[in-house]
């Protein structure tokens, strides 16, 4: 039996995760702006449920939901799983989207995962030391697999979040604390509905690039092909595995999406290697 504490579990991934995690006999400490959302977690499973409030996109939120979570009945027998989950889209092009709504994405997306593995891994490499290594995961996007016109902010903030992610791998390995992304594809939870912001300002020369991706997304709302129950249980499969992949892709969607992007990458590197390589000392 393990002790997750899951970010961001009043709606979607957060919480089919969670709900997830509780149905498998596992322990979870649950996380939202507002605890209220989580009470019917608490009630169904009030042995093995807590609930704490935590807004990733605020410092001193992040740093007392992390001593909250540690202080907390679950919390004190240790936290093995650290899922970084909570997060929200900002859709515009690049120049459609003002500094403010930069910095709050970035901060939510980016910054406050950053602050949260900071303030647990003491923790984490203190339990790994006496023979429990944990596991971190964090939920990227398929705007990290490649990114899309009108996602430029938000990509941004997921591949940092994975450029994190990939240090803490190598950084983390000699403990034995593991370090894994899930990279979805569109699933059938309420992102698009709830969780996207818009750029502050509309520009016509972005009508055919941004623009269209913003109708597209207007009108695969309820219609995507991922099933978040299924996701779920395949993360928690995934973290059971004594060798986790990196990245978790998920979703045939995100898959295939993947087999392009890393296609295509292949054969530019081919296609441009003999200049690029022509960049070092002659030997």
């Amino acid at each position: 039996m393990r002790t997750w504490l899951i970010t961001g579990c009043s709606s979607g991934f957060g919480r089919t995760l969670a709900q997830a995690a509780l149905e498998a006999g596992e322990r979870v400490i649950a996380t939202a702006r507002n605890p209220e959302t989580l009470a019917e977690l608490t009630r169904a499973y009030p042995e093995h449920c807590d609930a704490i409030t935590l807004d990733v996109g605020s410092r001193e939120s992040v740093l007392a939901g992390a001593h909250g979570a540690l202080d907390s009945r679950l919390g004190r027998e240790g936290i093995d799983v650290l899922v970084h989950n909570a997060g929200y889209g900002l859709i515009g092009a690049v120049e459609e989207c003002d500094q403010t709504q930069i910095d709050r994405n970035f901060a939510v997306n980016f910054f406050g995962p950053l602050q949260l593995t900071q303030a647990m891994l003491p923790h984490m490499r203190e339990r790994a030391a006496t023979g429990t290594p944990g596991m971190i995961i964090a939920m990227s996007a398929a705007a990290a697999i490649a990114n899309y016109a009108g996602f430029g902010v938000y990509g941004a903030a997921k591949w940092a979040l994975e450029g994190m992610c990939e240090s803490l791998r190598s950084e983390l390995a000699p403990m034995g604390i593991k370090v894994m992304m899930v990279q979805p594809g569109p699933f059938r939870t309420e992102f698009i509905a709830r969780s996207l912001d818009r750029g502050s300002r509309t520009i016509d020369a972005y009508a055919r690039t941004s623009g269209q991706f913003a109708g597209l997304l207007s009108r695969m709302n309820g219609k995507q092909p991922g099933d978040p129950q299924r996701a779920a249980h395949a993360i928690l499969q995934a973290s059971r595995s004594a060798t986790p992949p990196a990245r978790l892709v998920i979703g045939k969607y995100a898959i295939e999406k993947a087999k392009k992007r890393n296609a295509a990458s292949t054969a530019e590197l081919t296609a441009w290697e003999e200049l690029g390589a022509s960049a070092d000392f002659p030997r």
